[in-house]
């Protein structure tokens, strides 16, 4: 049914993608889909910058390359069609442009009740783009208390 699918998740926080990734891969299960796994960079802002070295962007651009090319190797099956994704900026609006850019059909995300301060992040993230994007989302809540 949906031939574009756009799954973001943070690497670094399985609560984006452990509830999710069984849909998203379910989703792009169907002939000729392709799952789009993206991940965003936070931005560097100019103060901050000044205190890494010139090339640490750089390194942490192809660090996540390589964790992300890691991740969909071991996550995601053999016979799904998977493309790799790793923008900069704020998350929320690089989901929506990367679902733009990309086309996609559905985006399918993690979300869930907050009960700390980066469960409440994420879940600020998917209520953003629900609210902004012009393409489908389905939100994926996790299990209570996983």
């Amino acid at each position: 049914m949906f031939k574009k699918i756009l799954f973001p998740i943070d690497l670094n926080e399985p609560a984006s993608w452990r509830h999710a990734l069984p849909v998203a891969i379910a989703e792009a299960g169907g002939e000729g889909a392709t799952l789009h796994v993206l991940t965003v960079l936070p931005e560097f802002s100019a103060q901050v910058s000044q205190y890494f070295a010139p090339t640490a962007r750089e390194k942490l651009r192809a660090a996540s390359v390589s964790e992300l090319a890691e991740f969909v190797a071991k996550h995601v099956p053999q016979g799904i069609a998977c493309q790799q994704v790793v923008s900069e900026g704020t998350v929320y609006e690089e989901i929506i442009s990367a679902a733009e850019a990309i086309d996609a059909d559905l985006i399918v995300m993690a979300s869930h009740k907050p009960d700390a301060m980066r469960d409440f992040l994420l879940g600020a993230n998917a209520a953003q783009v629900v609210r902004h994007c012009p393409r489908s989302v389905l939100v994926v809540r996790g299990k209570p208390g996983a």
